[in-house]
This record gives structure tokens, C-alpha cells and sequence, in this order.
């Protein structure tokens, strides 16, 4: 029935979009591709899955915790690898491999500790109600999937465009330097960008630990590569091209393995992504101009 994927495809999409969020803010304010977010997601999901194991906690506080310990993780990964690259006026290439690295050991020590055999939430955690309208079958996790997504994204939205923080964000995405001199606290504002990133990216892989039922050390790996088609997609550094993007994955994703085959979900995906480009090397709402230094 296509109304009932059309639903999943909403729900999957809203995961993707928070995701690429993240992805997409650091690269906004700070100009790097950290390739650890995908490492940052999965570590959310291993934190909530623990807390609501040995401490039981309900879900929407494991939430808190997953995106307060992940925003803490970016924040670190911002304090001892990116804030020493930036202070050398490291080329960009030197970040994304700083954080391949980073990654690696995320992986490695999530793996060391936990062990590679997948883990799930406890059950009992989400409610098993569904909603029914006009013969469309809604879950509640479902449901609370695509309300959270677009409360978090459409907080995000109205706090860069209306609010003074967004003003200074904005102001040191267009030049870090001229906004350093208007007396913006740069420094400040990448940290404050690296914790709210990598805390979107921890609530993203809760929810797909959720989603799936599934949460291994791997996990973030596929996530990353998703997450970087999302936000070619939309346009780099654009948030409305991150919301767009991941609904547009999340859609193409659930109808090819229901029309095409399970086997063809990336391909169909990622074969999306090359006649994008091809059309629209700046995305959707992205722009060619070079960011001022």
C-alpha cells in the first residue's frame, strides 16, 4: 500500500534529516567534514541503550543523556583535534583525515568494551499503540520519530534565522574573521557548534537504534555515507537542504525496496545523489561562492 510507505518513508527520512543536521551545521559554521559524526551516532545509541539497561530510565531521559554525553564527545573532539588544526591553518583535507582517525578509535573502543554482538533497548520502553487513520498504520514510535525530528529541526531553523545566537552564526559562516572583529566570540560559538551537533547526531542514533532494533559498533559507518549524500544533496552547509535531503534519501530508500527490491536501496540512493550532481553540482540550496577567511 503506498500510503503505509510513504509513512515509513517519513519516519526513516526524519532520522536521516536529524542526522545530516548536525552534519551540516559543523560544516557551516566551522568549514570542516567530520567524518566522526557517523562514530559520534552510534556511540548516542550505546549510551541511552546503557542507561536505560542498568539505571532504567525512562526514554525521553536516556534522549537527554545520549544528546548531553554526545555533545560533550563533539565538544572533546573539537577541544584536542579540531581547535589545534584550526589554530595551524590546517588545509581542509587534514580535518576530514584527523577524524577518520577519530572515528576508528570511537569505533575500536565502543567495540572494546561493549563487544561486536548487537544490543537492544529494553522492551517495554516504547509503547506498542498504533494509530489507525484512513487504513494508514502508525506506531508510536514512528509517530514520536517524525514529531521529535521536526520539533528539534524547526527549533534549530527559528533559532539561527530569529535569534541573536543564529545572527552570530550566520555572521561566522559567512567570515570568522570580520565576525571575531564585530566581537563575536568565535572560539565559544564553534564549541557551543560542536556540542549541539554531535548531541543531534546521538538523539539520530537513538532513534535508529529504535527504528531497527539493532545497535553494533558499526553502525554509524553506513549513517556517515548517507549523512554525506544528504548534505550534497540539499546543498553544503544548508539547513533546509539537510531537512529536504534526508526526507528526499528516506523516501527513495523505503519505495525502492518496495518497488525495485532491497538489494537496489543504496544504489537507487546513491545512483539519485550522481544525477544530482550532475544537474546541480551545488545541490539543492547550496552555493558555489568560497567562504571568507
Amino acid at each position: 500500500m503506498l500510503e503505509q510507505q510513504l509513512v515509513n518513508a517519513l519516519s526513516l527520512g526524519c532520522v536521516y534529516a536529524l542526522f545530516a543536521l548536525g552534519f551540516t551545521l559543523v560544516f557551516g559554521v566551522l568549514g570542516v567534514i567530520n567524518l566522526s559524526h557517523g562514530a559520534v551516532f552510534m556511540v548516542g545509541a550505546y549510551a541511552a541503550v546503557q542507561v536505560t539497561t542498568h539505571f532504567g530510565l525512562p526514554l525521553w531521559a536516556s534522549m537527554l543523556f545520549a544528546f548531553v554525553f554526545c555533545g560533550i564527545v563533539g565538544l572533546l573532539i573539537d577541544l584536542l583535534v579540531l581547535k589545534p588544526l584550526r589554530a595551524r591553518n590546517a588545509p581542509h583535507l587534514i580535518p576530514m583525515i584527523a577524524t577518520i582517525g577519530v572515528a576508528i578509535v570511537l569505533n575500536n573502543l565502543v567495540q572494546g568494551i561493549f563487544g561486536a554482538e548487537n544490543l537492544r533497548f529494553p522492551s517495554g520502553l516504547v509503547s506498542e499503540d498504533s494509530l489507525e487513520l484512513g487504513g494508514i498504520h502508525m506506531t508510536a514510535l514512528e509517530l514520536g520519530i517524525v514529531l521529535l525530528s521536526f520539533v528539534l529541526m524547526g527549533t534549530l531553523m527559528l533559532s539561527l534565522k530569529k535569534t541573536q545566537l543564529g545572527r552570530a552564526l550566520r555572521a561566522i559562516a559567512e567570515s570568522p574573521k570580520a565576525a571575531s572583529l564585530l566581537g563575536i566570540n568565535v572560539e565559544g560559538l564553534f564549541y557551543l557548534t560542536s556540542f549541539a551537533a554531535a548531541g543531534l547526531g546521538g538523539v539520530a542514533g537513538v532513534l535508529i537504534g529504535l527504528y531497527s532494533n539493532a545497535i553494533f559498533p558499526l553502525m554509524g559507518q553506513p549513517m556517515l555515507h548517507k549523512g554525506i549524500a544528504v548534505i550534497i544533496l540539499g546543498g553544503m552547509g544548508d539547513i533546509r537542504g539537510a531537512m529536504l535531503g534526508g526526507l528526499f534519501l528516506g523516501f527513495a530508500e523505503v519505495l525502492s525496496v518496495a518497488y525495485i527490491g532491497s538489494n537496489m536501496r543504496d544504489a537507487v540512493a546513491f545512483g539519485l545523489l550522481f544525477l544530482v550532481l550532475l544537474v546541480r553540482p551545488k545541490g539543492l540550496f547550496g552555493t558555489l561562492q568560497e567562504r571568507k577567511v
